[in-house]
């Protein structure tokens, strides 16, 4: 398994209005590049579109607001990933629904720090979407 360092550095703070400032003035400033939903390119997808609206509803389903944080402070890292890693991801079928393929690229921060970036891809209309940015313990990767 390979894993991207990225430049970009985890957004700071512990207070949710602080951080979601931040990752929310980021995805702001790449929806206004278009007219109708929010994207980015993929270097590993061959430069295809992944839409980033879907990650905003996912969060908020979350109950914890630590857990909020901790996603949303990894935001500016996971979109470098997605646009500048040809790393092969895991990829598997969604469990809930078996029309849905999951792709997991990790990635670390500058200060060594390592996260995982979850992409959904449907089969039906071959769309891709930012699902979900979540840290992961270093000890994963030993294990495997």
């Amino acid at each position: 398994m390979e894993i991207y360092k990225t430049k970009a550095k985890k957004f700071p703070g512990t207070y949710f209005r602080i951080v979601h400032k931040q990752a929310f003035g980021l995805y702001i400033k790449i929806s206004k590049k278009t007219k109708r939903r929010a994207y980015i390119r993929s270097a590993y997808f061959d430069k295809e579109k992944i839409f980033l609206d879907l990650f905003w509803h996912h969060l908020f389903e979350k109950p914890n607001w630590r857990n909020r944080v901790k996603r949303i402070q990894y935001y500016a890292c996971a979109l470098e990933l997605i646009q500048n890693s040809s790393f092969k991801p895991n990829c598997a079928r969604n469990p809930n629904n078996s029309q849905e393929m999951l792709y997991r690229f990790y990635g670390t921060t500058p200060n060594a720090e390592f996260f995982c970036v979850q992409i959904k891809e449907t089969k039906k209309k071959k769309q891709k979407f930012l699902i979900s940015i979540y840290p992961v313990k270093k000890e994963f990767f030993n294990s495997k």
